[in-house]
């Protein structure tokens, strides 16, 4: 990582160290492929995979993003057979990214719990700049 994404030590109310954290600036985006940057292509027909074209606007928002400093992974359901042509497409399309993590569990309807603060934003069919919305949200009871 380079300077603008230095992890700043942070420790629990015991002051033990626990995971680091980014500068509040910098946002850690987590990017499906099939169907959100291009069209949605399912691993049974992984030959159509170098052929579709990305969406132009999410190659333009991404890339503005990884310009502004932010992290920029893609996160997807296709599986390690299929990380070649995925990485060699992403590169074909000029997509400015820093990781890649493949076999995302299918099927969608996904619940992410973690000890860090998450936020997810459901692709609707076109990438532009994100606007706050405040929407109720399943959280655990105290």
């Amino acid at each position: 990582m380079n300077n603008k994404h230095k992890l700043n030590e942070t420790f629990n109310e015991k002051g033990e160290a626990i995971s680091p954290v980014l500068s509040k600036n910098v946002k850690n985006f987590l990017i499906d492929i099939d169907g959100t940057i291009c069209d949605d292509i399912p691993n049974e027909e992984p030959e159509r995979m170098s052929t579709c074209l990305p969406y132009p606007d999410a190659l333009k928002i991404l890339n503005k993003w990884y310009e502004e400093g932010h992290i920029i992974t893609f996160f997807t359901s296709r599986t390690e057979e299929h990380r070649e042509i995925t990485e060699d497409w992403l590169k074909k399309h000029n997509f400015k990214y820093h990781g890649l993590l493949m076999n995302k569990p299918r099927g969608g309807n996904y619940h992410w719990i973690d000890n860090h603060i998450v936020k997810a934003t459901r692709f609707k069919g076109k990438f532009t700049d994100l606007v706050v919305r405040t929407k109720n949200i399943e959280v655990f009871e105290r």
